[in-house]
Formats: C-alpha cells, sequence, structure tokens
C-alpha cells in the first residue's frame, strides 16, 4: 500500500515540477491538492492568482482539491488553520505533506516543526536540487508557465504577465535566482505533463501593490523591496 500524502499546491512552476516528480516515482498516494487562499479576495496567497484558476488547474491533473483560507495572513492564523485540516485528515491515514521548496533552510525547518507538532513528515522532492539545472528540465518537460507576480526589488513591471521561456531566464539580473526561490517572481503553471489539457487563460492588466513597510533583506544583498508587480489572469 502506497503512504498517503497531501501535497501543497502553490500553482506555480516549482510546485507542478515536485508533483511531476512524486507522480512519476508512485511512492506516494497523493489524496489531494492543498492551496492557501485569501477569504477576502479569493485568490491563491502570494500569488495573487484566481481561485477559479486554481479550480481549473486541479481539474486537469485530475485530484481532489483543498482549500485553506486565511483572513488576517499571520503565521498563527496560517498555523491553526492547517493543523485542523491536517489532523482530519491524520485520522484518514495521512502520514506525509509535500512541498516543492528547493533551498531556503529556514522555510523547510519551519514546515517540518510545525508538521512534528501533528506528527506528520515533511517531504521536499526538489530539495537542494541546482535552480539553473531545474528550469532547463522545467523546458524540456515541456511545462509552460507565466509570471503572475515579480518583486519590484528584482524586476520590473515588464516582467510581470509574460511566460518564462530561456530567454527570460537568461534575461534575469544576476542576483535573481533561476526559479525565483527567494520570492524575486511567482508563477503561474497552465501546461506541461501533470496536465491533461492546457489550462486557458488571458492576461489583462498589470497591477502595482506598494508595500506597507518598505524592506531591506540582508539576505538578498540589500534589495530594498517597494512592492510587487501583479498580472491579472482571467479564465
Amino acid at each position: 500500500m502506497k503512504t498517503k500524502a497531501i501535497f501543497c499546491w502553490s500553482g506555480g512552476k516549482d510546485s507542478a515540477m515536485a508533483l511531476h516528480k512524486v507522480l512519476q516515482e508512485k511512492k506516494f498516494e497523493v489524496v489531494a491538492l492543498l492551496t492557501t487562499l485569501n477569504e477576502n479576495f479569493r485568490r491563491i496567497s502570494m500569488h495573487g492568482v484566481r481561485e477559479e484558476l486554481l479550480e481549473k488547474q486541479a481539474a486537469s491533473i485530475g485530484l481532489p482539491l483543498l482549500k485553506m483560507f486565511v483572513k488576517e495572513g499571520t503565521n498563527s492564523e496560517y498555523e491553526k488553520n492547517m493543523e485542523t485540516l491536517l489532523l482530519k485528515y491524520k485520522q484518514q491515514g495521512l502520514t506525509h505533506v509535500i512541498f516543492g521548496d528547493i533551498f531556503l533552510e529556514d522555510l523547510r525547518a519551519y514546515r517540518e516543526n510545525n508538521l512534528k507538532k501533528v506528527g506528520l513528515i515533511a517531504e521536499f522532492p526538489l530539495w537542494k536540487r541546482d535552480t539553473r539545472e531545474l528550469i532547463n528540465e522545467f523546458f524540456t518537460l515541456n511545462f509552460r508557465t507565466v509570471t503572475c507576480c515579480v518583486n519590484d526589488g528584482y524586476l520590473g513591471e515588464e516582467k510581470v504577465g509574460v511566460e518564462i521561456d530561456p530567454a527570460f531566464i537568461g534575461s534575469l539580473p544576476a542576483n535573481v535566482d533561476p526559479c525565483g526561490e527567494n520570492g524575486e517572481y511567482h508563477t503561474f503553471c497552465f501546461d506541461g505533463p501533470v496536465f491533461k489539457t492546457p489550462v486557458r487563460f488571458t492576461v489583462t492588466e498589470k497591477i502595482y501593490r506598494p508595500l506597507e513597510i518598505k524592506t531591506t533583506d540582508d539576505n538578498t544583498n540589500g534589495v530594498q523591496t517597494k512592492g510587487f508587480w501583479f498580472a491579472e489572469l482571467l479564465p
């Protein structure tokens, strides 16, 4: 019998690559995709992608979709809601939760510590993969994705709402990770081997949202984030 797992699905390229790897290896029975959405806006947290497009992704993948809603967006609210949801599935035999993270040690530790509290195990299929190799493999597998959000500390308006291809990766500044693992950009994956059919959508406008509190992150060469550019994607 396969090990039961829930897959934390962001809708982006790393999620798609991690899910592909898990489904290929057949070690886990993925019982559902789990996505965190903002309850007020009905959009994927951080990515800004509409709930309807998330539903279309899940339908094309062919896995049940679990939506976890947050209002305040605080860590404590996220942890409490996640704990409630996971404990319910643990009673049904769930043992693992799968994430698409690549190299952020503090994020991995945060996820592992939260899961320990409910007696579950975190799995990271892409862990410590070279991000340049990973994005090249993404292209080789014929995955397709567009940027849905970019951090203005790294990238400008012209980089949001566009399909990622080798030319896009080649044009990135030296301080931007090829996979955007430090939060430089987020994506919406719409085609590739995990999808039965492509998810159809249009890019209608680009919206700028300034941060209420300006940040300078010492881990990213003193880059200052003033806000984020979002692409409005419509089904």
